[in-house]
């Protein structure tokens, strides 16, 4: 752990507090501190609880949460009865009155967040959200999802491909930016002339967040070319590359192409794997020098 990962949380606790008011004397425009409304969700959405389970379930002061629930029951929100499966012991219920409390607190979360996300586009908010699912994760040491989602292209993902080649790349086998700037030609190609019919890409999502992609192009009238297939290093091993590539040949033998070819390097040895299991052929290779490096190509094919 460094210092810098240190203040880079504390900077965004900072941010996130104030954005969402948590500081203010009331959550939202309400009476309550964010403790206080802590408490009401938990009762309004369970069964009527004993004071230390709530005081487990919150993780407070046993001292701070007696407090609490005097002033929620001198304020009619909260009123204690007897356990129905224990009569000797009391737990803590929301009056009628609580209820319609919790109810006007909770509406006002929503215009809330609602109001946060109001200006934001479409992708941009499955990022946020994708990336807040991704915090708990982490911090709660939950398992990787093992689910993800194929979709087409929408407005900014070839940004996000070229980016993500290019930085890719340079970390994983120190190529140049001569490789970027090949990626950037590729996909102007494929926007400056639409063939949907013949071309088509495809973007892999993991809790709305893209962690992979594949294209197919036309190389000529019976020739399908499977280009750019990438998988961010966190989202291997979930079997999304081998499903790109199969999405990319159902397309192109779909589009009536007889033929699939692809362009590569012997360096790739993990996409390699992938094309072999899909069951392309190695037709050609040979050294040759790009992208800063000394390297091989390869040029593999297979039958549609």
């Amino acid at each position: 752990m460094t210092d810098q990962a240190i203040a880079d949380v504390r900077a965004f606790n900072r941010f996130y507090t104030n954005l969402i008011g948590v500081l203010d004397e009331g959550l939202v425009d309400s009476p309550f501190s964010v403790t206080e409304a802590r408490v009401l969700y938990e009762l309004a959405h369970g069964e009527p609880t004993e004071v230390a389970e709530l005081r487990r379930l919150l993780e407070v002061d046993s001292g701070y949460l007696s407090r609490i629930l005097a002033r929620f029951e001198e304020s009619g929100l909260v009123h204690k009865q007897p356990s129905t499966t224990d009569a000797r012991k009391r737990v803590i219920a929301l009056t009628t009155r609580g209820r319609k409390a919790f109810a006007q607190l909770d509406d006002n979360t929503v215009d809330q967040i609602a109001g946060l996300l109001a200006d934001l586009p479409e992708a941009e908010v499955r990022r946020l959200t994708g990336a807040m699912t991704t915090i708990r994760q982490v911090l709660e040491r939950t398992p990787r999802p093992e689910s993800y989602v194929l979709r087409p292209l929408v407005a900014g993902d070839l940004g996000w491909v070229i980016a993500r080649h290019g930085a890719r790349y340079a970390q994983e086998y120190g190529w140049d930016q001569t490789f970027e700037a090949l990626v950037a030609r590729i996909l102007a190609d494929y926007a400056a002339e639409p063939d949907p019919a013949h071309q088509a890409g495809w973007i892999a999502e993991v809790d709305g967040e893209p962690v992979g992609c594949v294209f197919c192009t036309r190389k000529d009238e019976h020739t399908a070319q499977l280009r750019l297939l990438l998988v961010e290093p966190a989202a291997r091993g979930m079997g999304i590359g081998g499903r790109l590539v199969e999405q990319c040949l159902r397309f192109a033998k779909d589009a009536g192409y007889r033929e699939i070819m692809l362009w590569t390097n012997d360096v790739l040895a993990d996409a390699r794997r992938i094309y072999q299991r899909a069951g392309f052929e190695l037709e050609h290779e040979a050294p040759h020098h790009s992208f800063g490096k000394d390297l091989v190509e390869q040029v593999w094919r297979r039958p549609l």
